[in-house]
């Protein structure tokens, strides 16, 4: 999939995680959220969810490849440099060794099929 294939395939998989968090009772800010750090560096995030105190950011790759532990970590310090816990990331596939630093670290992997699933 190329251009504006992938942008239509990420809006719909924007709009779904957005369903899929109001349902579960968090209020989601839609606009792309780009935080300044503590570093000085500004930060993207897909979305900001908050539920509660706790606020969260997401980032979602709609990507036709497993997600490595590099991506993992790399949602782990932006959300740290930016005073954010607990972030989620919303893809296809992840590696053992994503799976294994998120469960160490608290970071929640989701997938399409689980959000869809939880919306029925």
């Amino acid at each position: 999939m190329s251009g504006k294939g992938q942008v239509r395939s990420k809006r719909r998989l924007v709009d779904l995680a957005v369903q899929y968090f109001k349902k579960e009772g968090y209020r989601v800010n839609h606009e792309h959220a780009v935080i300044e750090g503590y570093s000085g560096i500004s930060r993207k995030f897909d979305l900001i969810v908050q539920k509660g105190r706790l606020e969260q950011g997401v980032w979602i790759r709609d990507w036709n490849r497993t997600i490595g532990v590099n991506v993992i970590i790399g949602l782990d310090k932006a959300s740290e440099d930016v005073g954010l816990s607990n972030p989620l990331i919303i893809g296809e596939k992840f590696s053992d060794h994503a799976k294994s630093y998120s469960n160490r670290r608290k970071i929640m992997l989701l997938t399409r099929q689980k959000m869809i699933r939880s919306l029925r």
